[in-house]
């Protein structure tokens, strides 16, 4: 699973309302493959989720192409024990969600894949992401020509 090797706090504050952009301002590009797969909506996506998904992914192209995740599970989520009574602080850490907004690039293919198995590859992985995602390409790309 992805997780931060060591952080500087165990655990996160929680956001006191701030006005935050409605959508992703960095990360919107296609980076290093040809193909990707953006974000349409705002959500969190787990290391679980992640690792399904390339292993998906990565089991369709086999050998015939690469894959770049471009989001990384750093928020730690919290979670008391069942059958706690209110009160007595916040909860251990149980897992690592990666922050995705509108427009953010998850996942990259690209080195020796075509367009046709990349898409395929994509749509095996966007099942297992909890948010609406689309296909795209880079332009300018030699798959666009």
């Amino acid at each position: 699973m992805l997780e931060p090797k060591n952080t500087k706090h165990r655990k996160v504050q929680r956001n006191q309302g701030l006005k935050r952009n409605k959508y992703a301002v960095k990360g919107t590009r296609l980076s290093f493959g040809d193909y990707g797969l953006k974000s349409l909506e705002e959500g969190e996506v787990n290391s679980r989720q992640l690792e399904a998904a390339r292993v998906a992914i990565n089991r369709y192209l086999k050998r015939d192409g690469k894959v770049w995740i471009r989001v990384f599970p750093d928020k730690p989520k919290t979670k008391t024990p069942a059958e706690t009574r209110m009160g007595k602080g916040k909860g251990e850490p149980e897992h690592y969600v990666a922050p995705v907004q509108p427009g953010n690039v998850i996942f990259e293919v690209g080195g020796g894949a075509d367009e046709e198995s990349a898409r395929e590859a994509l749509r095996l992985g966007k099942h297992k992401l909890p948010l609406k995602t689309k296909f795209v390409v880079r332009p300018g790309s030699r798959a666009e020509e």
